[in-house]
């Protein structure tokens, strides 16, 4: 699904208009976006899900191409894990 798809089936479902859905839409994902800055970042979603940010320790890797070792920065990451009403559902 994508964001289009998404915001044409809030707009239906809630009986507003698209662009008020894509405002609404907006909204969700800056505030998540907004919460994940922060030190502690997490957003729980009761029923839905958790997301965390998690930092992922600086690694050597290997290029596929040419076999060359690589060093991969630390860096944060996003984490998600579904909530028990999802995991059922699906």
């Amino acid at each position: 699904m994508t964001k289009a798809e998404l915001v044409e089936k809030m707009a239906k479902d809630a009986d507003i208009s698209k662009v008020a859905a894509s405002a609404a839409l907006n909204s969700f994902m800056g505030g998540v976006t907004k919460a994940l800055k922060k030190k502690d970042g997490k957003v729980t979603l009761v029923g839905f899900g958790t997301f965390s940010k998690v930092r992922r320790k600086a690694r050597k890797g290997r290029n596929p191409q040419t076999g060359e070792q690589i060093k991969i920065k630390a860096r944060n990451v996003v984490k998600f894990k579904p909530g028990k009403t999802l995991r059922e559902s699906i």
